[in-house]
């Protein structure tokens, strides 16, 4: 019997090559959809999966509650991880970092290679899962200049040499450091990322501001005991830091590892349930969006040619197969199908996944040798083979024998509903996809272009590195000579960034309970011109104005909150010191940090070369920027020869800031594509079917004088008022699933009624596209020909 099955599965398939194409590849397209975005939500929930502590690892965070808002950061006292170990019973080990990552010039015999790292305690190396290659962790830490790397950062340094423990290598040309350990190379998907370690005790000696509770510039890990719970801890650490610097606004608590990549999004101090988990949610209802549009392309097509296999049903019935049993036949057939799909899939997936990992950045893999992957496979086939196959095979098995054998017309009307109303659900879900996808781009293009107080095209930034501080102005004249730079200047932090910031500040007016964060930069005079800062009141810097008294810059928003009236001549001063700064000029608010954000308040102070850390070279405008650099490179190798030139646009850093972003938008753009190839395969079925069916039909229009127009508009008709149904229905959808996505964003777009009209003309198009092609070949078909049997 599971024999005789099999052959007339075959034949079926055989008999009907094009409509099992059309089931075949559209299966294959959605399972291979759903693969690669199944292997990019396995990588995003494993992460941090590597560190076999995970479920014990903590960062400590901060709540800062100021006048309209909580801020929540991560950035703590150095003082306080040994404190914690110390004090608190239930944690086992703490390990202090810094933040960010922090690159350095390492010189390895004639060789000078930039690497970027953290200064930790050794202690991390006990907490985090960094397994050795060479050395180990008791040793690593043991003399101070002590230097651990990864075994990519070792083959950057010392190329194949197999044993380097123990070999020197000059850092920032101040330094020798040995180095005493090589690491694993760390996972992609792992939060902890360096190339190189070094101990913290280094930074914490060269930073003596370090030792006071009342400042914040360091990461906390923390290790809990087995079986402690988080929230015993916190309750401890809530107060915390305030007995020991009773001003500080900042109440510290435990933020597991867990939730670091997935659930990072805190509002008003208070997890938010968001984050990066919302674009997994995202992309696992696409996946199974796209797989279900796959199976009603199965199910209408089966359903459409209900007919053809009618008499095979009867006469089968007659034979004494029962209604199980066809239903086993014909659920066997879709899950054949589907296999048969499966197997194509794995061929597409192994095809695309290079370009694939390019679009996501990541390094994806599938491997059958998994048993996750295999069984993730097997389930979407079996999903898909039984979604597909069920209503077909509860369908066809149902046929009256009797009335089949003796011809009579099947009653399809049921059928038919179902057929028109999973055609209108495929084309609902793909204009919906259409929709988002443009909504998306154009919030991003909204932010990528509203005007940010700066102007951040033709400008260059460059770190302050070796001799730069002290021979500014010669590097300045230098550059200012070659007459395609306008302006150089310095400052503190990189401008599109948040840097410094103070809640420590007070004016005249001030209400007593207030408390206002206040960013900070320490600039040289040039830095207004060369960034397109505009001084609108009063003054800007001057060399002068370096040191005592204070003469500073604030911003327009600041100027806001200090009350009526322009802010210069008035004076701020710390509520903890009783230094007097003098405002000399208010220059425009501009948007740093969360480019969705307002721009927030900002003082600037006037510095000396030695207090910066980036230097910020404006291009003339047309210049040639390969001549530029060329002429950079040439004037930095004079004026500061032990560093290499390097260099960012900070163009180029405002568009990685929206990488998250960008790649939703590019997969949405994706995704929808092919939802929309996969219902055309569907629709193109259909039509070629319906086609097929009404061939007489069409024969006797034409002899009675249809036009070849007439024809396929009456052919096209039914099934474009199927894509304009689809079009109502998803517009309001549509419109409320985006709505809510914008209120995410401060700084949003409004929704526009173009979008869904070029949506819904779009849809059209391409369903009419689809469509034509059979009704117009329909309606060219000699008429002798279909009706010469009759």
């Amino acid at each position: 019997m599971i024999r005789n099955s099999i052959k007339l599965m075959w034949r079926s398939l055989l008999k009907n090559r094009a409509y099992s194409f059309l089931n075949i590849f559209g299966l294959a397209i959605g399972i291979a959809c759903a693969a690669l975005i199944f292997l990019w939500v396995e990588d995003e929930i494993n992460f941090d999966s590597v560190h076999v502590k995970k479920d014990r690892l903590y960062l400590v965070e901060e709540n800062q509650k100021y006048d309209t808002y909580v801020f929540t950061e991560s950035s703590t006292p150095g003082l306080m991880a040994q404190a914690m170990k110390t004090e608190l019973p239930g944690v086992a080990n703490t390990c202090r970092a810094t933040e960010g990552a922090t690159s350095l010039l390492f010189a390895v015999g004639n060789r000078s290679v930039f690497a970027s790292g953290k200064y930790a305690d050794p202690a991390i190396f006990n907490m985090f899962t960094l397994p050795f290659v060479q050395g180990n962790a008791a040793t690593a830490f043991l003399q101070l200049h002590s230097l651990v790397i990864t075994q990519k950062t070792a083959k950057k340094f010392f190329g194949n040499d197999p044993n380097i423990i123990g070999k020197s290598i000059r850092v920032d040309n101040k330094h020798d450091y040995v180095v005493s350990g090589v690491v694993k190379d760390i996972p992609a998907n792992s939060s902890l990322q360096f190339e190189w370690l070094m101990p913290y005790q280094i930074y914490f000696d060269q930073n003596p501001w370090l030792k006071s509770w009342g400042n914040q510039s360091t990461n906390t890990y923390v290790e809990l005991k087995p079986g402690v719970d988080p929230e015993t801890v916190n309750k401890q650490l809530y107060n915390y830091i305030q007995k020991r610097e009773p001003t500080a606004l900042g109440h510290a608590f435990l933020f597991g590892m867990n939730d670091w990549h997935l659930y990072d999004d805190f509002k008003d101090g208070k997890k938010t349930g968001g984050g990066q988990i919302e674009y997994v949610h995202l992309f696992t209802t696409i996946a199974w969006i796209i797989l279900f549009i796959a199976c009603i392309n199965f199910m209408n097509l089966a359903t459409a040619r209900s007919e053809k296999r009618a008499r095979e049903v009867g006469v089968r019935k007659v034979m004494g197969a029962g209604k199980k049993l066809l239903v086993a036949q014909f659920i066997g057939e879709a899950l054949f199908i589907a296999f048969v799909a499966a197997a194509i899939a794995m061929v597409l997936v192994a095809l695309v996944l290079p370009a694939f990992n390019t679009l996501v950045q990541k390094q994806l893999a599938i491997d059958l040798g998994n048993p996750l992957h295999i069984m993730v496979l097997l389930l979407i086939t079996m999903v898909c083979g039984l979604v597909a196959g069920s209503y077909p095979a509860l369908y066809l098995s149902s046929f009256n024998p009797v009335a089949v054998l003796k011809g009579v017309r099947l009653k399809s009307n049921g059928a038919t509903f179902i057929r028109k109303g999973l055609v209108v659900l495929q084309f609902t879900v793909s204009i919906i996809l259409i929709i988002c996808t443009v909504i998306v781009y154009q919030q991003i293009q909204h932010v990528k272009s509203r005007q940010l107080g700066f102007n951040k095209n033709n400008l260059i930034e460059m770190d302050m590195q070796g001799n730069m501080a002290h021979n500014f102005s010669l590097i300045k004249q230098d550059l200012l000579n070659t007459g395609d730079i306008s302006n150089v200047a310095l400052a503190d932090h990189a401008i599109i960034y948040g840097g410094n910031n103070t809640s420590d500040m007070t004016w005249d007016g001030k209400p007593a309970n207030s408390k206002v964060l206040v960013s900070q930069r320490y600039v040289t005079p040039e830095f207004m011109e060369t960034s397109g800062l505009k001084v609108l009141e009063g003054r800007n810097l001057m060399t002068t104005d370096t040191g005592r008294p204070i003469r500073l810059l604030v911003t327009k928003a600041l100027e806001k909150l200090m009350g009526k009236g322009s802010a210069v001549g008035k004076t701020l001063r710390g509520e903890t010191d009783t230094t007097r700064a003098t405002i000399v000029g208010v220059v425009n608010d501009y948007v740093y940090g969360n480019m969705y954000g307002k721009p927030d308040p900002v003082m600037f102070i006037c510095a000396s070369p030695n207090q910066t850390s980036v230097m910020y070279v404006r291009m003339k405008p047309n210049s040639n920027i390969e001549k530029v650099l060329t002429s950079m490179q040439k004037i930095m190798k004079k004026d500061n020869p032990a560093y290499p030139f390097d260099y960012r646009f900070v163009d180029d850093q405002f568009s990685q800031m929206f990488l998250s972003e960008v790649l939703v938008s590019k997969l949405a753009r994706i995704f929808a594509s092919l939802a929309i190839i996969i219902s055309c395969l569907g629709l193109f079925g259909l039509a070629s079917y319906t086609a097929e069916r009404r061939t007489k039909e069409i024969g006797i229009r034409k002899v009675l004088g249809a036009s070849v127009t007439g024809l396929a508009g009456l052919l096209s008709g039914d099934f474009l008022k199927l894509v304009v149904l689809s079009c109502v229905t998803a517009f309001p959808m549509a419109y409320w699933v985006m709505q809510n996505w914008l209120k995410n964003y401060q700084y949003r777009i409004g929704i526009n009624w173009w979008v869904f009209a070029a949506a819904g003309m779009v849809a059209v198009i391409i369903a009419l596209v689809t469509v034509s092609f059979q009704s117009v070949k329909a309606a060219l078909a000699n008429p002798v020909k279909s009706l010469r049997s009759e």
